[in-house]
């Protein structure tokens, strides 16, 4: 019998999955600069873009060409952690991250539909296979031990690249533990290989609520009409959706672009959750926008946006520390009986002690 990945699927998204660009030599002649430096960029940390992102480049210094094509300046950083969140010390069974006493994180595949140069996982690019049945159920046998778990977020990899029946099932399983009521996914895969969420499988999923996920979008460019009706077969299944943005250098740091892009997901029925700073892995440095301006553009987009429409900025400490939501200081000082508070204009006002 054929392996799950090895199932030819009505969408066409495995065939499309397959037919990835591994080989910077081997992009299109509008991409094909600077072969042989991203190369050996590729050889170190590797590529993989497929047809439908790929089709959405005309650049590889493009806001979509700059996230998936391979970058010389990659290899200008190569001595930081690999793992600075010290995932792999907090994983108490395999696949599993525990970090939160209610929360775990269920590492479900190693596969990706693309490869983001920025990815916090680099580490785990090199894997090509998939993970055993065997490892996952090692990890959901953890879960179902420890009565202090409430909530499970299934990653990756990307949990959407499993087949529809290998993912149900992990949901099922998860869904029968007692003391699990919440079920998170982090996924992609909408946004970089849409056809992958049919009604089929939308519906199915449908069967697991409260099962919330997150998509990750970084630019308004790729909120395709293919992406958005991804998107509307998930809202359309009762599935709430939220998304995850990591700020870019030279791709998505500025207000206006952020603005576009905040909008976009609301009116989507995708409500804005974060937005990262990257995470300090190798290869990464040259995506890395200043905490001060990072702050600077959230400052920027209150008083523009909704209010629905208006996402945290989070970095992840390292050495395991966990997110922390960075603020704009909005609490001046206090004055006898009162505070002085800065609002979105940057303009001081009063507001009474007490």
């Amino acid at each position: 019998m054929k392996n799950w990945w090895e199932k030819r699927d009505p969408s066409g998204w495995i065939d499309l999955a397959g037919e990835s660009i591994v080989r910077p030599q081997d992009l299109p002649a509008r991409l094909s600069a600077d072969t042989l430096r991203r190369d050996a960029v590729a050889a170190v940390f590797p590529m993989k873009v497929n047809p439908y992102v790929l089709s959405l480049i005309q650049s590889a210094e493009d806001p979509i060409g700059l996230q998936f094509i391979p970058h010389p300046a990659e290899l200008e950083d190569t001595g930081r952690s690999s793992d600075p969140l010290a995932e792999e010390r907090q994983s108490p069974a395999p696949q599993v991250i525990h970090r939160y006493p209610h929360r775990v994180v269920l590492l479900v595949s190693n596969q990706c539909a693309v490869h983001c140069r920025f990815c916090m996982r680099k580490r785990r690019m090199a894997d090509p296979g998939q993970v055993s049945h065997a490892l996952i159920e090692r990890g959901i046998a953890y879960i179902r031990g420890n009565a202090s778990i409430t909530e499970v977020i299934l990653s990756g990899g990307d949990p959407l690249m499993l087949g529809d029946d290998q993912l149900l099932s992990i949901l099922q399983d998860l869904r029968g533990i007692p003391q699990v009521r919440l079920l998170r996914m982090h996924t992609r895969v909408p946004a970089v290989c849409p056809r992958r969420i049919t009604e089929s499988l939308a519906r199915r999923m449908s069967a697991f609520h409260p099962l919330y996920i997150n998509i990750h979008f970084n630019h308004p460019l790729e909120l395709t009409p293919a992406a958005m009706t991804a998107c509307h077969r998930l809202a359309d299944a009762g599935i709430p959706l939220g998304s995850q943005t990591v700020l870019l250098k030279g791709i998505n740091d500025d207000a206006r672009v952020l603005c576009q892009l905040m909008e976009k997901l609301l009116f989507n029925r995708i409500r804005p959750y974060y937005i990262h700073q990257v995470d300090r892995v190798p290869g990464t440095a040259h995506f890395q926008v200043p905490i001060q301006k990072s702050l600077q553009l959230m400052n920027g987009l209150r008083g523009k946006l909704s209010g629905l429409a208006m996402p945290h900025l989070m970095i992840d400490l390292p050495g395991g520390g966990g997110k922390v939501a960075l603020t704009p200081e909005v609490v001046v000082a206090r004055q006898k009986d009162h505070w002085l508070v800065r609002n979105w204009e940057g303009k001081i006002y009063t507001y009474p002690c007490g």
